[in-house]
C-alpha cells in the first residue's frame, strides 16, 4: 500500500515540475542569460566610436572605477530618490486612508464598486501616454496656464519645465496617480482579511478609531507595507518613462530630473555596451541593498525569528 501511495505522490509531484517547466524558461532566457551578458559585458571595452568599433577587449574593473568617479551618477541618483519619496509617501498615505475607508463596512459608501473601479484605472493607462497628456496640459501655452491666468492667479504663463522643483513634482504627480490605485487595492485586501473580533474587543474597551487603526490596522499591514515600500523603491530606481518623455530625454532643468534609467539609456543609445553594462550591475547591486535595507529597517525579520 505504502508503494502504491509513493507513485501516487511521485505523479503528482512531477506534474508540478512540468507545470513550473515554462516559468523556468522563460525566466532563463529572458531575465538569467540576459544578467549573466551583462555582468560579462561590463568587465569589456566595448563602444562605437564613429563607424570605428572599438573592442571588445577585456579591461578588468575600468568601466566600475569610470562610472564611480563620475559625479554624474550621484547626481542623478539623488534626484531619482527625491522624486520617488515626493510620490511615495503621498501614495501611501492616500492609499491607507482611502483602504480604509472602503473596507470599514459601517460607514457604508455608496457606489464603493464603482470607486474602486475608478481609482485603479490610471493604473491600466500608460506611463507614455499619462505623460504626454500632463506635457500638453502644463507646457507654457497649456490649459493650466490659461485657466490660471483666467482666475487672476497668474499674470504670464509659468514655465513649468524650466523649474527643478515644479518639473520634479509633476513627475512624482504622474506617479502617485498611475499607482496608488494598485496600493490601495492591495491594502484593501490585508485589511478586509483582519478578523472583526480585534476591532470588536478594542472598541469594548474604549479604544478610539486612530488606537484601533495605529494599534490594530497597521501593525497586521506590515507585511504588505513592506511589500509595496520594496516594490515602489524598485519602480522608483527604474523610473525612466515619464521623466523621458517630459524632458525629451535631456533631463531640463540642469539635470535635476535626469534619473539613472535615463543616464544608462545614454550609454546604450551610444553603443557603449562596456560601461552600460557596468553601470547595470551597480543599479542592480544598488536596488537589492536598499531593499534588504528597508525589509531590516522594518524589523519584520526579527519577528519571524
Amino acid at each position: 500500500m505504502d508503494t502504491k501511495k509513493n507513485k501516487k505522490v511521485n505523479q503528482y509531484n512531477r506534474w508540478g515540475y512540468i507545470f513550473l517547466i515554462p516559468f523556468i524558461s522563460v525566466y532563463i532566457v529572458f531575465q538569467l542569460i540576459p544578467l549573466i551578458t551583462t555582468v560579462y559585458n561590463s568587465f569589456f571595452e566595448n563602444y562605437r566610436e564613429g563607424l570605428m568599433q572599438i573592442g571588445p577587449r577585456f579591461i578588468g574593473l575600468e568601466n566600475y572605477k569610470a562610472v564611480f568617479s563620475s559625479p554624474d551618477i550621484w547626481i542623478y541618483a539623488k534626484n531619482t530618490m527625491i522624486m520617488w519619496v515626493m510620490g511615495f509617501i503621498p501614495q501611501i498615505i492616500f492609499s491607507l486612508l482611502l483602504a480604509a475607508w472602503f473596507s470599514d463596512n459601517r460607514m457604508r459608501i455608496k457606489g464603493a464598486r464603482f470607486f474602486k473601479t475608478v481609482i485603479y484605472l490610471p493604473n491600466l493607462i500608460m506611463a507614455s501616454a499619462f505623460a504626454m497628456l500632463f506635457f500638453a496640459l502644463f507646457s507654457d501655452g497649456g490649459p493650466i496656464n490659461y485657466m490660471l491666468m483666467d482666475l487672476g492667479i497668474l499674470k504670464a504663463p509659468y514655465r513649468f519645465f524650466s523649474h527643478a522643483g515644479s518639473t520634479r513634482a509633476l513627475v512624482a504627480i504622474m506617479n502617485f496617480l498611475m499607482w496608488f490605485g494598485n496600493t490601495t487595492i492591495l491594502l484593501m485586501a490585508g485589511m478586509m482579511s483582519i478578523d472583526t473580533s480585534l476591532y470588536e474587543a478594542a472598541e469594548v474597551d474604549g479604544a478610539t478609531s486612530t488606537q484601533r487603526f495605529f494599534k490594530i490596522t497597521l501593525p497586521v499591514l506590515k507585511p504588505i507595507l513592506i511589500y509595496v515600500a520594496i516594490t515602489s523603491l524598485i519602480g522608483g530606481l527604474q523610473m525612466f518613462d515619464v521623466p523621458q518623455i517630459l524632458t525629451d530625454g535631456k533631463g531640463e532643468p540642469m539635470r535635476s530630473s535626469m534619473t539613472l534609467i535615463m543616464y544608462l539609456n545614454k550609454w546604450l543609445y551610444s553603443k557603449n555596451m562596456g560601461r552600460g553594462g557596468a553601470l547595470s550591475v551597480v543599479m542592480f547591486v544598488i536596488t537589492g541593498a536598499l531593499s534588504l535595507l528597508v525589509f531590516k529597517l522594518s524589523g519584520y525579520d526579527k519577528e519571524e525569528d
